[in-house]
C-alpha cells in the first residue's frame, strides 16, 4: 500500500462506500464516515437499522472508496463485529470523537459496527 493511501486511512474521516444491495443485487453507494482505531479501519453508525449494514451482512465485499486526502478505491470485505466486550472497546473511542460518551451503552447495544479488510494486499 502507497504512503499516500496509508496516511488517508489513518487520517481521513469521510469516505463512500458501495455496497450489493441484499434484495436488489444492485450497487448503492452512500457516504459515510469511517474510524481508524488502534490501526484496524472501521465503520459504523448511529443506533438503529441500517441498509449498509444490512447489505454487508449478506454481501461482505463492497468497496471503500477514498475521497478527501486521496482519491482511491480499493475492494475490501466488511466483518461484523458481534462481541460485546469488543464492540464496547471499540465503539468507546469513536463515541469519544463524537462527544457521546453518555451514550456508549446505545451504541453497543444497537449500532453496526464492521471492520473493513481490504482486499487483494
Amino acid at each position: 500500500m502507497n504512503v499516500e493511501i496509508e496516511l488517508a486511512l489513518q487520517n481521513d474521516r469521510l469516505i463512500d462506500i458501495t455496497t450489493v444491495g441484499r434484495r436488489t443485487s444492485k450497487p448503492h453507494r452512500i457516504e459515510i464516515t469511517f474510524h481508524c482505531v488502534d490501526k484496524a479501519i472501521y465503520i459504523s453508525g448511529l443506533p438503529g437499522n441500517r441498509d449498509w449494514y444490512a447489505n454487508m451482512v449478506a454481501n461482505p465485499e463492497f468497496t471503500f472508496h477514498l475521497k478527501e486526502s486521496v482519491t482511491a478505491d480499493m475492494p475490501a470485505r466488511a466483518i461484523p463485529i458481534l462481541d460485546e466486550e469488543l464492540r464496547r472497546e471499540i465503539l468507546a473511542q469513536i463515541v469519544a470523537k463524537w462527544g457521546k460518551e453518555n451514550e456508549l451503552d446505545a451504541f453497543v447495544q444497537g449500532s453496526p459496527l464492521v471492520v473493513m479488510q481490504l482486499l487483494n494486499e
